[in-house]
């Protein structure tokens, strides 16, 4: 045996109890015995055990009692079951009590020998993710980033030493790898949690508009502004401000983000009063800003003004241990939101998220366990489930299936297509995946755009085209 570990031993048979522990602590295991429930109660009380080894018949007492009381009270001692009455049922149940195996008599030693290891072995793992948790439970903040990988890890601690700091912070990474999340844990770990957290995608908005939409503007500062309006600085005054996409700002707005990075002091668009906030700034880019600032695109002083801290996210494909992790969080999620019973995917579909690019890195995976489970049509999800890019299949007809046959899936398919244009043709599968997500989304048409990755503007377009937009079917089954 590779380690010792602390075994209570309950057997009903005394002559037996004591020559299996006698060769237990033999390997270098602690051992001590009971004959009856109530004596393994009062031992498992006195002291923690890593094992229970215990038969299903002891005397009148049942073996399946010990084993619910030691899970309930005691869920981090392993349970091992050993009778000489064992049946495939017998063993269904104590495995669903929750006994972690079941051997049965006469035992082989290396038999036993295993299964101890097994169940050590487990009882570590069960402790290393139960200290993993509460590590995660204890980063205020940041609940919903998950990973194991090491530079996240390493993140995280950046994340803690920085927050309360006034430095700007920098963060790159590529589109989805949660540049945004990560701004917003740093806001939740920082003492101005409580004040407002603002975010601005600087590539949406024109040169003129992103003015306005920082700064704010004073009633007749161009056509249509009727009244004084705020600026996200000032709404972020006492919070946070987080500028995302800031390698689109022009040469004229970085001139303007430098100073007010600098002074925290800035003028409405159109005024002349200067105001001055208290706002802590994070920005973030897709962008290689050192090459931008070698070739002139981007101001160096500004660059050096808020690469300060600098957190770097790596893309997905670089930790893959991540995606079962993930996977299950955005599965379960997508399940609930959608009232569906889904257990999980099968072997073959985890083996195909894990050896996938993710190009589109954390937010595409999460769009595409949401899509198999709206699509899925058991509570285990497949290969089938999944998109062709992740796939490798050239088409992706699962949507559509009437069967679960390969070859009625493509005859199907054809049939669909046959005498119809590409675009005919592809209404029906795009509708219902539309409508499945509105669904989901209790037509929320904000949430369903973000889930299915295109703009509202798109959405809407393509509800009217494909007759979604009737709002009887909102209320329909």
């Amino acid at each position: 045996m590779s380690a010792s570990a602390s075994i209570l031993l309950v057997d009903d048979d005394q002559h037996l109890a004591d020559s299996m522990a006698q060769w237990l602590r033999e390997m270098s295991n602690h051992v001590e015995t009971a004959g009856t429930l109530t004596a393994a109660k009062a031992a498992l009380k006195k002291q923690k055990f890593d094992l229970v080894i215990t038969d299903l018949r002891l005397g009148a007492d049942d073996g399946f009692d010990l084993i619910g009381y030691t899970k309930k009270q005691y869920p981090d001692t392993s349970v091992l079951v050993i009778t000489g009455y064992a049946t495939p049922d017998t063993a269904v149940q104590a495995v669903r009590a929750g006994a972690f195996d079941l051997l049965t008599k006469p035992l082989i030693d290396d038999e036993l020998t295993l299964a101890i290891e097994r169940a050590v072995e487990q009882r570590k793992i069960a402790q290393e993710n139960e200290t993993l948790r509460l590590q995660l439970d204890r980063r205020s903040g940041m609940e919903n980033i998950l990973s194991h990988d090491y530079r996240m890890l390493k993140v995280f601690d950046v994340i803690d030493s920085v927050a309360d700091a006034r430095a700007s912070i920098l963060i790159t990474g590529e589109n989805g790898t949660g540049k945004s999340m990560i701004a917003r844990a740093i806001h939740a770990r920082s003492s101005r949690r409580n004040g407002p957290f603002v975010e601005v995608a600087c590539g949406a908005l024109p040169d003129t508009l992103l003015e306005s939409e920082l700064f704010g503007h004073v009633s007749g500062a161009f056509t249509g502004a009727n009244h004084d309006k705020p600026g996200k600085f000032d709404m972020a005054d006492g919070g946070t401000l987080f500028l995302d996409e800031i390698a689109t700002a022009t040469p004229a707005m970085q001139v303007k983000l430098l100073r007010v990075l600098q002074e925290f002091k800035f003028e409405p668009l159109g005024g002349n009063e200067t105001h001055s906030v208290d706002t802590r700034v994070i920005l973030a880019t897709n962008e290689d800003l050192t090459g931008a600032v070698t070739s002139g695109a981007f101001r160096q002083d500004l660059y050096y003004r808020i690469n300060v801290v600098n957190i770097v996210l790596p893309p997905l494909r670089e930790r893959p241990g991540d995606v079962t992790l993930l996977v299950d969080h955005f599965l379960t999620e997508a399940a609930e939101s959608c009232g569906r019973e889904i257990e999980g995917f099968d072997r073959e579909a985890i083996a195909a998220l894990q050896s996938y690019g993710w190009p589109g890195n954390v937010r595409q995976l999460e769009n595409i366990v949401e899509r198999a489970v709206l699509l899925g049509r058991g509570s285990i999800l497949t290969v089938e489930d999944l998109p062709p890019e992740v796939t490798g299949r050239t088409s992706d007809v699962a949507f559509s299936s009437p069967t679960t046959n390969p070859t009625n899936r493509v005859n199907h398919a054809i049939g669909q297509v046959d005498g119809k244009t590409l675009r005919e043709a592809l209404e029906v599968p795009e509708r219902e995946i539309i409508l499945q997500s509105l669904r989901c989304h209790h037509w929320n048409r904000a949430a369903t755009a973000d889930a299915l990755d295109i703009n509202r503007t798109t959405l809407y377009k393509k509800m009217k085209r494909l007759g979604l937009d009737d709002p009887r079917l909102q209320y329909a089954n």
